[in-house]
């Protein structure tokens, strides 16, 4: 038989234990009691051939409910687009799916070049002066931008809109304990961030504003009166963005925006049950050298030639080390390469047109549930995602939808309890006018 891996025999057992020194395997654990050993049988299933397990894991698989096999309305942050064929080939390319850090630019040129496109895209759709090489997520992005917020300003609150991702909000809080950074929430009106709730809780001591452009509720929040209010108390403005929407929207960059984060999923990366993604990070130039993580520059060599380097590491592995800004290691360069081709394959027209087309399709759906008698109770203007009341629990329509083939929307009374039987409805360009009307149909008889 051929294995896949080299398996270890009793006698390479023996041999490895004689070296050092010990009679057992146990032998090696005889520092723990006895009495917290563990006894008995795990419980687990007992081992199965290759081919058996492999035809059960399938079996398994094949229970989950996905956007190729079911229409989906579901977003909340990650969201079902169009990805061009072209992505998956590129990325498959065994000199990008094996690259390590371009440590040595000599060898790396492919690599540094696809990293400082996507820096130049994230920097022209954000609107800011520069962009670093990615970050995990969309979450991490914005609790590293208040931690430099904090520590240019050497104040120590944030102030975090309600209005933004919940799960990004915990990854703020969670960052802001370590460094002993107060959080405030700034609570929402109508939708958005409240402005007069803002200019009572803003103060001195406030290092960032931060809120989320299109908001958690599909809402545009107002980025210039914000951002004036941060600036007018010294403190830095924060937004994070979803780059899809900045194709249309005007990008934060040029309201005051002193760093844009965000996540690059809409572009090119599948939703994968919840990741691996690509955070991104844009801020000034002022700000370029607390930037997290690294960045690619271009420059020429002896001769003359243009080639790419990494020109910021601002890492603890590097030179900074205990004067790092930031304890992220990495960057998603295959996720950012992914996102760079899928922008490239799109250009400027076809980002515009995609960001156009899920304006107009969330508008239809709109539309469509208050003719159903729906009340939709957000009325400003909104991108991708539009809150549809219901009578029902939000849970219970989703089970029956999902009988249908529909993947429903987001149960917002899970992590708002004044929005109970709330469902925030995704409508992306891959939705069709009689999906649009099919879901509005099943949940107005499930709601009855």
């Amino acid at each position: 038989m051929v294995h896949r891996y080299l398996p270890m025999t009793e006698q390479d057992k023996k041999d490895m234990l004689a070296t050092i020194g010990v009679e057992s395997v146990n032998e090696l654990f005889s520092d723990i009691p006895e009495s917290v050993h563990f006894q008995g049988l795990y419980n687990i299933k007992e081992a199965k051939s290759e081919s058996a397990l492999l035809k059960e894991l399938k079996q398994l698989a094949a229970k989950n409910k996905d956007t190729e096999t079911n229409v989906s309305f579901l977003g909340a942050g990650i969201y079902n687009h169009y990805k061009p064929v072209i992505v998956d080939h590129v990325i498959s390319r065994s000199e990008f799916y094996t690259a390590y850090t371009p440590y040595q630019p000599e060898i790396s040129q492919g690599e540094l070049q696809a990293i400082f496109e996507f820096q130049t895209m994230i920097a022209e759709l954000t609107g800011m002066d520069l962009a670093n090489s990615s970050m995990y997520d969309g979450g991490t992005s914005l609790a590293e931008a208040g931690m430099l917020a904090a520590g240019h300003t050497r104040r120590k609150k944030l102030l975090v809109s309600d209005a933004i991702h919940s799960e990004y909000r915990d990854v703020v809080a969670t960052y802001a304990y370590g460094q002993s950074i107060e959080i405030v929430n700034i609570p929402t009106k109508n939708g958005v961030t409240d402005i007069d709730q803002l200019k009572e809780l803003i103060d001195d001591n406030t290092a960032a504003v931060m809120v989320q452009y299109p908001n958690f509720f599909g809402q545009i929040e107002d980025l210039q009166v914000i951002g004036d209010i941060a600036h007018e108390a010294k403190g830095l403005f924060i937004v994070s963005a979803n780059p899809l929407a900045l194709g249309i929207l005007t990008p934060p960059g040029k309201l005051g925006a002193d760093i844009t984060v965000g996540d690059a999923q809409v572009f090119g990366i599948p939703e994968s049950f919840g990741g691996p993604y690509c955070g991104y990070f844009a801020t000034t130039t002022k700000l370029m050298r607390k930037v997290p993580g690294r960045l690619v520059g271009e420059t020429v060599d002896q001769e003359g030639r243009r080639g790419y380097v990494l020109t910021l590491q601002a890492r603890e592995q590097h030179i900074r080390r205990e004067k790092a800004t930031s304890n992220i290691c990495s960057n998603q360069a295959l996720l950012a390469l992914a996102a760079s081709v899928a922008i490239t394959a799109l250009g400027k027209k076809g980002v515009q047109d995609m960001a156009k087309q899920n304006i107009v399709k969330t508008r239809y759906a709109k539309n469509a549930f208050e003719a159903a008698g729906f009340t939709v109770p957000f009325q400003g203007a909104h991108f991708n995602e539009i809150v549809v009341k219901t009578n029902k629990a939000v849970n219970e329509i989703n089970k029956q939808l999902i009988q249908d083939g529909i993947i429903g929307g987001f149960d917002l009374g899970t992590v708002y309890p004044e929005l109970q039987n709330h469902v925030l409805i995704a409508v992306t360009e891959l939705r069709t006018k009689e999906e649009i009307d099919a879901l509005v149909e099943k949940m107005g008889a499930y709601n009855a």
